[in-house]
């Protein structure tokens, strides 16, 4: 049974709140005093018997946690009374378990509501929040084949990057600019092919700029592969109506405009989606730009948050 703070507050645990992610979740969900936060003590965080009881106490578990300890912490939870708290999971470790809702509520019409009913939600990795929001309405649409072969390119500030990264380039020994995935198995590659809808595997190659936060995500298309050979407008069009009525998600005219840059959602929640295009040439590049630490992570954990306790 849930143990509410003062004045029936729900109560939430942060398991992980000293990594990036889990410090952006404390300081949003403290500002905002919506719910009473639990922890526990720093010497022991990793008594499972100190953590199987807080578990009991709590309405909401938010794990920040390299994948393998997240799933101990499901396991831990799923052997309570009730399966436990319900949970949010911002580790990769669940985002493509069926048995998990995916926590991007721009996602479909009927997302949002399928978050305030779960008990296991899985929070949606950077990259992928700004490949799918851009993909997914088109695919739908039918103005993208599933099979398209389709190329990602991304660029994110460092503090995606881990302690390490943040470590390295706050010393000033990170890299100028930085591809990375070359290996073509970067762990957001399955979450983004399934919830853009697609049936081929894209092309992903994420990099890294010596700015701290900030991300931006395009895709590439040439205009005469795509069924019915769209115009430009067309895809803005489709984009548009999609996320028609939306808060943090926009479609905003790129208006002749020829260059953008990555930090200016900075310390938002936003998600900026733009068309670029020229129809004499017969080509368009779709770009997202977000905060990696806002809607990439620690705010959509707090949206997510907001909707699964009912207090959105």
């Amino acid at each position: 049974m849930s143990e509410h703070g003062a004045g029936g507050q729900p109560t939430v645990f942060i398991d992980g709140e000293a990594g990036t992610t889990g410090l952006g979740i404390r300081e949003r969900l403290e500002r905002e005093g919506r719910v009473a936060l639990r922890s526990i003590p720093h010497e022991s965080r990793k008594d499972v018997s100190v953590k199987r009881t807080l578990l009991q106490e709590v309405d909401l578990v938010v794990l920040c946690l390299p994948d393998e300890a997240a799933k101990e912490t499901v396991a831990l939870a799923d052997t309570l009374p009730g399966g436990g708290p319900r949970i949010l999971d911002a580790s990769t470790a669940h985002r493509v378990d069926p048995a998990w809702i995916y926590g991007f509520a721009e996602l479909e019409q009927a997302q949002a509501d399928a978050i305030r009913r779960a008990r296991r939600v899985a929070n949606p990795g950077c990259y992928p929040t700004g490949a799918i929001a851009l993909l997914r309405p088109l695919v739908e649409a039918g103005l993208l084949p599933a099979d398209h072969p389709v190329s990602i390119n991304a660029v994110s500030g460092y503090s995606g990057g881990g302690k390490s990264m943040i470590e390295a380039y706050e010393s000033g020994r990170g890299e100028p600019f930085l591809l990375y995935g070359l290996g073509f198995t970067h762990k957001h590659l399955p979450e983004t092919q399934a919830y853009a809808g697609l049936s081929r595997r894209p092309i992903f190659i994420p990099s890294v700029g010596n700015f701290r936060q900030g991300m931006l995500v395009s895709v590439p298309l040439f205009l005469d592969t795509l069924p019915g050979a769209p115009r430009v407008a067309d895809l803005k069009a489709v984009l548009t109506a999609y996320y028609a009525g939306q808060d943090l998600v926009r479609v905003i005219p790129a208006d002749g405009t020829e260059r953008i840059e990555p930090e200016a959602l900075n310390d938002t929640d936003r998600l900026e989606l733009r068309v670029y295009g020229h129809d004499t040439f017969r080509q368009a590049v779709l770009v997202a730009r977000l905060d990696n630490l806002g809607k990439g992570a620690s705010g959509a954990a707090v949206q997510n948050i907001g909707l699964m306790l009912g207090l959105d």
